[in-house]
């Protein structure tokens, strides 16, 4: 459709491209579709475009096919309407239909939603632990919820395979503490002992490095406030201790080992780094990142503040005559260390080294001083207590990836704050570089309401094709953003966000389609996939939205550029207890398809259901069509005779 109306445009049709404009536009965000028919990653070039502008003749013009190759199998027929409810709803029980209900309505009671802890607490009380365990079950829990553990949760998950459709899973265990206890533990969780006073090395405190506080970058200071404030669709980790982190690396490998059967794809595990060390660790790595930036910008003299050394394309030797210029002239022990290829620098420090846990932090982030020319630290001094933390932190996070590949279950690492998302990505990737070197074991996240998004995707792309491995990435729309729009107002930085819903919308859109073009230049690159459908790109997405509209765009992307849903490079993922019309129809017409399943004992979980309750405040005003999809299914089974109907396996 994308393609017809770009050739169209070229055709002397002015009144056909203008009426199906008007109808296009109707279905994605404008800005999207201007992006569509300009941009040359639609496979229709600058120059054909171009000459089309300046009233060249149609025959000057040429578009492209539609795809380069056939989907072997045969076409699943997928009704992108979603209005199935027969087909939506066929791994239901009636009673779990019943029950949707009642919690789509609870949930849309403004009054429930805004003081759901305190009533559940209430009620616990009221009722006994007992009676109020029963009720949950029946309702809240029972709905959003998979199981107890990983042994109940299994019949549940076997189901739903049946369907078509995987399982992430994740414990929703939480601690209960107060905003005060929060606070505390985040002070504690991200502070370095040298800011704090205190000292591994013994008391001497000029065995520590004065932290220049004027060098560190504002948005880099560790946070004051509750990062769970602001934030109802994610769960936040604490740190404690190291046996806490080791905790989690156990709950993590216990989800992998639920979901994975031997069988690539079919299960998918998504985990915190939080959760596997002390977040102070990534909050000090994603500052060495940004000076990194910063040190290039000035040594290129870029306009950005705050530029990656990949977007340049310096040779060594380019990079060596800058720094002369600039004032350095012995930078060799430097340069040495500089990771490049025939391309140019790809990392000014051996992150490679840092992932296999060989290397102390303090003496791998040096860059030469553009001021007087010594070799300076771009990180705080660290204690060799907090070099452990870390190479404790780099150790779970393999152990926990080597689960992943035994039982071929991808992992995804997810997004989080801003102040700590620049250190998770790198960490991320350099795992991909480390991992994905036969498929795609670990998936970095990328969080589309914030405007660098898209170039940040652009960075990694590149870094997976230069070093030649398997790029995985899950896209979403952002959980945190009131949460950093108040936190730059408050250090009185620059807001990262997009200025709204449709900027945000329109980031994902662009994002989404760089990864598609990606699969399908892949496709086209790979002769078995040209001649036996044998298609296995190096880029696999997954799309994580409850947004029908995105669903769609992307399943027309597929077919567009010929993305076979067996390739399995393109995944769709939901929440458990949300959007069911659409998961389950892509997962019986062979997308890959997975929920996102949370687990846990009921009176250990009722942080994440009031996090899930909220969420479904804003969520539940989209829902009138899903749960007209419920009744209308409910009404099909009473007339058929099939209210006591039960799912076949």
């Amino acid at each position: 459709m994308l393609r017809k109306l770009a050739s169209l445009r070229c055709q002397n049709t002015p009144q056909i491209f203008n009426n199906l404009n008007q109808r296009f536009t109707n279905y994605i965000p404008k800005s999207v579709f201007n992006h569509v028919i300009k941009s040359n990653t639609f496979h229709s070039s600058r120059t054909q475009l171009k000459d089309c502008d300046e009233g060249k003749t149609k025959d000057s013009v040429s578009v492209p096919t539609t795809m380069s190759y056939y989907c072997p199998e045969k076409d699943k027929a997928l009704d992108l309407t979603f209005i199935n409810a027969e087909e939506a709803f066929k791994s239901k029980k009636t009673s779990d239909l019943l029950r949707a209900l009642v919690v789509y309505n609870l949930c849309s009671n403004n009054f429930l939603v805004e003081n759901n802890a305190r009533l559940m607490k209430l009620f616990k009380k009221m009722l006994g632990e007992k009676v109020f365990v029963y009720f949950m079950k029946k309702t809240f829990y029972g709905h959003f919820v998979a199981g107890e553990d990983q042994h109940n949760i299994l019949p549940l998950v076997e189901r739903m395979k049946t369907y078509g459709v995987g399982s992430i899973l994740d414990y929703s265990v939480e601690e209960d503490i107060s905003e005060s206890e929060a606070v505390k533990l985040e002070y504690e969780g991200t502070v370095s002992e040298a800011e704090r006073g205190l000292s591994a090395l013994g008391n001497n405190e000029q065995q520590l490095a004065n932290v220049n506080e004027e060098e560190k970058l504002k948005t880099y200071q560790a946070p004051t406030s509750d990062r769970r404030k602001d934030v109802s669709s994610v769960r936040t980790y604490f740190y404690l201790n190291e046996a806490a982190c080791d905790r989690s690396l156990e709950v993590f490998q216990e989800c992998i080992r639920a979901v994975g059967d031997g069988e690539y794809g079919t299960g998918v595990a998504a985990i915190k780094l939080t959760a596997l060390g002390r977040p102070q660790m990534l909050l000090q790595i994603s500052e060495v990142i940004m000076k990194a930036r910063k040190f290039v910008s000035d040594v290129v003299h870029s306009g950005n503040t705050f530029t990656n050394v990949l977007q340049h394309h310096l040779t060594e030797e380019e990079l060596e005559r800058r720094l002369k210029k600039a004032g350095i002239e012995d930078a060799g022990r430097f340069l040495q260390r500089v990771v490049k290829d025939r391309q140019g620098v790809i990392h000014l420090f051996p992150w490679n080294g840092i992932v296999d846990e060989n290397l102390n932090l303090s003496d791998t982030f040096r860059v030469p001083s553009l001021k007087d020319g010594r070799m300076v630290r771009l990180i705080s001094q660290l204690s060799p207590n907090e070099e452990q933390m870390f190479r404790n932190m780099i150790h779970r996070l393999n152990v926990l990836l080597q689960t992943a590949k035994e039982y071929k279950v991808p992992v995804m690492v997810d997004a989080e704050q801003t102040y700590f998302q620049p250190a998770i990505s790198r960490i991320t990737m350099e795992m991909m570089h480390k991992h994905n070197l036969n498929e795609a074991v670990v998936l970095n996240t990328y969080q589309c309401y914030l405007k660098d998004t898209h170039n940040e995707v652009l960075n990694d792309l590149e870094q997976a094709a230069r070093e030649d491995f398997y790029f995985g990435a899950k896209i979403v729309r952002g959980a945190y953003l009131e949460q950093e729009r108040e936190r730059a107002k408050t250090l009185g930085l620059e807001d990262p966000t997009n200025p709204n819903f449709e900027a945000t919308t329109d980031m994902y859109f662009k994002v989404l389609v760089e990864f598609l073009e990606r699969i399908h230049r892949n496709n086209q690159e790979s002769i078995k996939c040209q001649t036996e459908g044998q298609c296995y790109g190096k880029v696999m997405v997954m799309v994580a939205s409850h947004n029908e509209e995105t669903v769609r765009f992307a399943i027309e992307e597929m077919r567009r550029l010929g993305i076979c849903p067996s390739q399995k490079s393109v995944l769709f993922g939901q929440l458990l207890g949300m959007c069911d019309y659409i998961t389950f129809p892509l997962g019986q017409a062979g997308y890959a398809a997975y929920k996102y399943v949370p687990y846990g004992p009921v009176t250990e979980v009722l942080p994440y259901l009031s996090r899930r309750v909220v969420e479904n405040k804003g969520v539940l005003k989209k829902v009138k069509k899903e749960k007209q999809l419920l009744w209308q299914e409910i009404k099909r089974r009473s007339l058929n005779n099939q209210l006591f109907y039960k799912p076949p396996l």
